[in-house]
């Protein structure tokens, strides 16, 4: 250490020891004098202090190299334990979210911490009681030689997709944190509230502050993500290169990613956000996508990356949002069975890759079944020695009647990412104009055109009405996926409404199916888009269903069934592909349910897949049943075809599959669609049993 060095600590611990001896010192008094050490031990560094950034969970000082986060130091009072310090939930939460390079000071002792570890601790001095501090020679040594080691640390690096996805969820959580605490001390009018209000307005009405901090988080970290996947000069990335950098395949993300994270991110989390994109210039993303390339039978690497993530961002998340990936040979199944009827029933010899035949998945999530219809397409097209023509194909052919809908911002971004990834691996290059079309909207709210002035909320609202056009106009001839379980639906059947007596008034309950209305304070509670298709499923044979409490028919399942019915009833004929909860085969509350897809389907093929552990289900010969996904509930695969000339009276078919998961997954992968394991069987009034039962 030399001359100059001891001159710099010298002059730190006189100004500290002027302030103590004023007796008016706080924390905050010692801040300049900490701030001239550290940014006069390197020409280039620079530690910034933030009180808005501090007062939402930010460290005290950001230290920074070009705009190159460093690291970050936490100080406490003089004389206050760093010991417990450390124990604080605060700094928990740093060492949790993966801030990699920390210390900890009470201006007189130092902690350097490194990926959560304690790596050396340092004293410049010992303080008597009459505030003067007493230098310790060797303590400024040390001090000097871990501070300019936490000034020359490098950020680790991750090659590995295990690894960048809980590296990233590690700094989105925290970032979901800052969002919140920022939102807290925000005035109503501020940037965050205005954004909150755009997404009730457009996609979820009864949207959570703390869950729009989620999907705010989430959509930060998919969108660098996605950015960096097509970076190829990594010491270019940064948040300003970001939105550029986001595939043109998906024009909401850009303009949404440009709003929040580039030249309008709110300063107040810009410090965490930062601190995510270095650890993303800093992956070799070249080995993350080289293992995305690697698919096996049971498992997807991109939706794999996904659940890590999640399953690193928050545990519980995984099984609230439903986040399951959907095997590969369930999935296989359902395509081929759909295309078989294609080509059966409607006289499509090219089933899926026919142009005239328009798909949706109103669940989208990741994309897993679009994903499946690509490679199924494909693979149909090079049977048929057309691979030469894929390009003119996917563009022309294709891309125009592919879509999906999707609520939440992280797997709507990965179902993008995953999607595109696979397209550029069976060798096609998006024009410049193009994007795949998969839409952040709520398959379940009625399709209407929403006008919005400020910025924000038209990105989402021009999403929303694009998908209106889709789920309203188009001859959606296919609907297919995987529908989320939910027995607290989120999506609301009944919403309440003030409006005046008079004309307007008689005219609302008419138009609206109004079922209660409470006259004091003229709330109208009145059915939404989905509420008033599923009153249909309430009714057996013309007569109420006559239950207390028919709250199953409220489960998320049951309305994706219904609307997936309804969008084929407005084209007039098609199919529809799910796996599903399989209580409705045989639950006494769906009965109504079952007539009436007996009367909208003239087939309705049933697949149940048992391995409900809540039922404790095991194999007819007593062996055990498992389920094929990480779930209790049960589940079943069904099939439900209208033809264009529907006759009113429909054919079902029932078979069963028991067993281990790699039992049911090898017959599923092996399982012809026109397999005699379907059995025909007579659903009778009044239950109309969709499974083979003596109703005697």
């Amino acid at each position: 250490m030399d001359a100059a060095a001891r001159s710099l600590f010298s002059k730190y611990l006189r100004l500290i020891q002027d302030e103590l001896q004023s007796g008016s010192a706080t924390e905050r008094t010692h801040y300049p004098a900490l701030k001239a050490l550290m940014e006069s031990l390197h020409p280039e560094v620079k530690a910034s202090v933030e009180p808005k950034r501090i007062e939402c969970g930010a460290p005290d000082f950001i230290v920074t190299r070009g705009n190159i986060p460093l690291g970050y130091i936490e100080a406490k009072d003089v004389g206050v334990s760093l010991r417990k310090a450390e124990r604080s939930e605060q700094l928990k939460r740093y060492f949790n979210a993966s801030l990699p390079n920390i210390i900890l000071t009470d201006f007189i002792t130092f902690r350097w911490y490194f990926d959560g570890n304690l790596i050396d601790e340092s004293k410049v001095g010992r303080v008597g009681r009459d505030n003067k501090i007493k230098a310790d020679a060797g303590g400024v040594d040390k001090t000097y030689r871990l501070l300019t080691g936490f000034l020359e640390k490098e950020y680790p690096s991750v090659g590995t997709p295990k690894d960048l996805a809980e590296r990233l969820a590690r700094l989105a959580h925290l970032c979901r944190e800052t969002i919140v605490s920022t939102f807290n001390v925000e005035d109503k009018a501020g940037s965050l509230h205005t954004q909150l209000e755009a997404f009730r307005d457009n996609l979820i009405p009864d949207l959570k502050p703390e869950d729009f901090a989620d999907m705010y988080a989430q959509t930060i970290a998919y969108g660098f993500f996605a950015a960096r996947c097509e970076c190829e000069n990594p010491k270019k990335f940064s948040r300003w290169e970001a939105a550029r950098l986001i595939p043109k395949t998906n024009p909401f993300l850009r303009k949404f990613f440009d709003h929040v994270a580039g030249s309008e991110l709110d300063g107040r989390i810009e410090w965490v956000v930062d601190d995510l994109v270095e650890l993303l210039r800093r992956a070799d993303m070249a080995e993350v996508l080289r293992e995305f390339g690697r698919r096996t039978r049971r498992e997807d690497p991109v939706v794999h990356f996904y659940e890590t993530f999640l399953k690193a961002y928050d545990p519980k998340m995984r099984e609230m949002r439903g986040v399951y990936y959907t095997p590969e040979p369930v999935v296989s199944y359902i395509v081929r069975a759909v295309d078989d009827m294609l080509k059966e029933e409607f006289d499509r010899p090219d089933g899926l890759a026919d142009p005239g035949v328009y798909i949706l998945d109103p669940a989208c999530g990741t994309s897993t079944f679009l994903f499946e219809v690509v490679k199924h397409i494909y693979e149909h097209l090079r049977g048929r020695g057309q691979a030469g023509a894929w390009d003119n194909y996917v563009e022309k052919r294709l891309l125009p009647r592919l879509f999906g809908f999707e609520l939440l911002m992280a797997p709507y971004a990965v179902a993008h990412l995953k999607l595109s990834l696979l397209l550029k691996e069976l060798g096609y290059r998006f024009k410049s104009n193009e994007r795949i079309n998969i839409y952040l909207t709520n398959s379940l709210e009625e399709a209407m055109k929403k006008s919005q002035v400020l910025p924000f909320a038209r990105f989402i609202s021009e999403e929303a009405d694009t998908a209106a056009e889709i789920k309203k106009d188009l001859p959606i001839m296919v609907v297919l996926g995987n529908p989320p379980y939910s027995g607290h639906s989120a999506n609301r059947s009944y919403k309440e409404m003030n409006i005046q007596k008079g004309k307007e008034y008689k005219k609302y309950v008419r138009d609206h199916w109004v079922k209660k209305v409470a006259k004091k304070n003229m709330k109208l509670k009145v059915p939404t888009f989905i509420g008033r298709l599923i009153d249909d499923y309430k009714y057996v044979e013309g007569a109420p269903l006559g239950e207390r409490n028919p709250k199953w028919l409220q489960d998320d399942y049951v309305k994706f069934i219904r609307f997936a019915q309804w969008r084929i009833e407005q084209t007039g004929h098609g199919i529809v592909g799910y796996i599903s909860n399989h209580a409705y085969l045989d639950n006494p509350t769906f009965r109504g349910m079952r007539q009436s897809l007996m009367k909208t389907f003239d087939t309705i093929d049933l697949l149940d897949l048992h391995g409900n552990a809540r039922k404790k289900e095991v194999c007819p010969d007593g062996s055990k049943d498992e389920n094929v996904f990480d779930i209790q509930q049960g589940v079943a695969i069904g099939i439900f075809t209208r033809l264009k000339e529907c006759t009113g009276k429909s054919r079902v078919r029932h078979g069963d599959i028991w067993g281990t998961r790699d039992a049911k997954e090898k017959t599923l992968m092996s399982l012809s669609p026109k397999s005699r394991m379907l059995k025909k069987i007579s659903p009778l009034s009044p239950s109309y049993y969709f499974v083979r039962r003596d109703t005697r």
